[in-house]
């Protein structure tokens, strides 16, 4: 007899964020498969459950515990839910639409997009770690360079952020959409410099050479993903995941930039009263070019 498959649900959370968040609750051996897990995700989890144990070091029993403290029923039902979870990282808009138009509610577009909206930003939030947001925004304030890149649908978030980096602190870069100029930029890397790296699904091959080659100069890397993570996660020193499903071919880029702006927010407290001695400069400098409309 089979188990019933966990409920799905456009908002909830992976499996790797239900060891982050239920991490605590878990016993010595039962964390020894959790991390095993998350240093190989999902693969660790796609076997059996004997070779699953195995390969962490610990007994089929361990695993079975840990898997129930997850919430699952059983080992089948969470192997379950690292398939979706893996079929869901490489599927495009027409199968994303065709999850929502199955389960869709009977109710106006506008009710079930702001609906999805406020609980991707609730659960982006609930599964950051303060501390770990705090020790992102000083590696975005510190006087290494700081270089910005993103993909196909990110790149906006990318030129977003540089904006407003450019005018906290000096010596920021926006790397351009075009993979070829790249190497160009990494010839001006050096250790302890800093990329910050907005990478959603369907994950960009680009975006993992160029996350290899940073590290192997010394520069940290900060990854702003969704909530599967892109392959760049195992060389990020710091990873955000953001949710974005919501009843649309396309994903939700809200949750995302709202935690692109917290962190602008945070470097720019960090780097105080350095940006604000920018700020006004840059308004005597838009002074000068009559950019903006005087009141």
């Amino acid at each position: 007899m089979t188990e019933d498959p966990p409920p799905k649900s456009p908002g909830r959370p992976t499996v790797r964020q239900l060891v982050r968040t239920r991490y605590h609750d878990l016993t010595r051996s039962e964390r020894k498969f959790a991390n095993a897990l998350v240093e190989d995700y999902p693969n660790a989890g796609l076997a059996s459950i004997t070779a699953a144990a195995e390969g962490a070091g610990v007994s089929a029993p361990v695993v079975a515990r840990m898997v129930q403290k997850l919430g699952f029923k059983g080992y089948p039902q969470f192997h379950q839910a690292l398939l979706e979870e893996l079929q869901a990282s490489v599927s495009g808009p027409t199968a994303r639409r065709a999850v929502w138009t199955a389960e869709a509610p009977a109710t106006h577009m506008l009710n079930r997009f702001a609906g999805s909206v406020t609980q991707n930003l609730a659960q982006t939030f609930a599964n950051i770690d303060p501390a770990r947001f705090d020790a992102a925004a000083r590696m975005l304030a510190g006087d290494a360079q700081l270089f910005i890149v993103g993909g196909r649908i990110t790149r906006s978030l990318a030129e977003y952020a540089f904006t407003h980096f450019q005018a906290i602190r000096p010596r920021v870069t926006h790397l351009t959409s075009a993979p070829a100029t790249w190497p160009h930029y990494v010839l001006d890397m050096v250790a302890g410099d800093t990329l910050l790296i907005f990478d959603i699904r369907r994950y960009e091959d680009n975006l993992l050479r160029l996350a290899e080659i940073a590290s192997t100069r010394g520069v940290r890397a900060i990854l702003i993903t969704d909530q599967w993570a892109s392959p760049v996660a195992t060389l990020a020193d710091a990873t955000f995941h953001c949710w974005g499903e919501i009843p649309s071919a396309w994903e939700s880029n809200i949750a995302m930039l709202s935690l692109t702006e917290a962190l602008i927010a945070a470097t720019q407290e960090e780097c105080w009263p350095g940006a604000r001695a920018r700020f006004d400069q840059l308004d005597r400098l838009f002074e000068m070019t009559r950019l903006f409309r005087k009141v």
